[in-house]
């Protein structure tokens, strides 16, 4: 680790910097899922465990730099930035209104209300659910086990408390399972948190999962239940695959693609409820059976909305995401 010359480099970088598309780029450069204090912090493991304490120092002392120079690199910049924009931007209050342009829900709320509204008319109950959560809930009543790589710190917020942000809306399963008992026929939107910053991922996002467990339900009932959705959600009859995949919590499980100009689109992913969970949840897995299925609500925006680029959602411009 030559931390000398990347202490250097990320001084070098901020002094360089003079916007504030700079500054994002500098923190996925750092701090991003392949970013290079990231990579330190991972490398951790690999030395000797006397050498550790005084290697996760130096790390820790490059990400204060690093809070340090972006405080003072950002108030600088938004300053100039805000005075350039006031020099260019000359308003004249007695204008008439644009009276034509209304405003309207964000296309991430009536994506939500969409899948919802379809849901919720097949008999599904709409189930909301603490976004700080246990591990017990987040990861070990799904069946992910101590050593797997979702509980990494690199993916997840953990909290001084020794809870964390949930990483999935998947939780929520198993607190309605204890609430409602089974049979049960549940979807849970929601946000969503996980430590990754890059321009195809944001550290918040939204998913919606749905969750049915009754006797003999299989995975025909599954996939008949998606392309059907798939169908309504998109208007048109769509050419719909599964492909084998793999999810700690159900078994067999399944990425499901659909057919667009440009060829196959994941789009979801899904399973059959692995055993462990229902008997977890004190559930008789030799009686009932379930399904599984999540998706995330920042893509299939884009999709139904013809958005180009995801950050568009995030972003404030109210024509951009309104449609106007």
């Amino acid at each position: 680790m030559d931390l000398a010359k990347l202490k250097a480099g990320l001084k070098k970088d901020f002094i360089s910097s003079s916007s504030s598309e700079d500054l994002q780029k500098l923190k996925v450069k750092y701090f991003g899922k392949k970013g290079k204090i990231t990579n330190l912090s991972k490398q951790l493991g690999k030395l000797d465990i006397k050498q550790r304490p005084k290697a996760g120092k130096k790390i820790n002392e490059l990400k204060l730099l690093f809070e340090v120079l972006n405080k003072s690199a950002s108030q600088k910049i938004e300053k100039k930035e805000l005075e350039t924009a006031i020099s260019k931007e000359q308003i004249d209050v007695s204008l008439p209104v644009d009276s034509d342009y209304i405003g309207g829900l964000h296309p991430i709320t009536r994506t939500i209300e969409k899948i919802c509204s379809y849901f919720s008319a097949k008999g599904y109950l709409i189930e909301d659910g603490p976004e700080i959560e246990s591990e017990y809930y987040n990861f070990d009543a799904l069946n992910i086990p101590q050593d797997h790589p979702a509980r990494d710190m690199h993916d997840t917020f953990y909290l001084d408390s020794g809870k964390l942000l949930r990483t999935h809306t998947s939780p929520v399963q198993i607190h309605a399972i204890e609430k409602h008992k089974v049979p049960l026929k549940i979807l849970c939107p929601g946000k969503v948190y996980r430590s990754d910053s890059d321009p195809t991922h944001t550290p918040m996002f939204h998913q919606v999962e749905g969750l049915l467990i009754d006797e003999s339900v299989n995975f025909g009932n599954l996939k008949k239940e998606l392309i059907d959705f798939l169908n309504y959600f998109f208007d048109k009859n769509l050419q719909v695959r599964f492909r084998p995949s793999y999810f700690p919590f159900t078994e067999p499980s399944a990425e499901v693609d659909i057919m667009d100009k440009k060829g196959w689109l994941e789009i979801m992913g899904c399973g059959m409820v692995h055993p462990n969970v229902l008997e977890m949840s004190g559930i008789d897995s030799k009686k009932y059976s379930g399904f599984a299925f999540g998706l995330g609500i920042e893509r299939m925006a884009k999709l139904d909305f013809s958005i180009n680029d995801m950050r568009v959602l995030f972003e404030n411009d109210l024509k951009a995401i309104s449609g106007k």
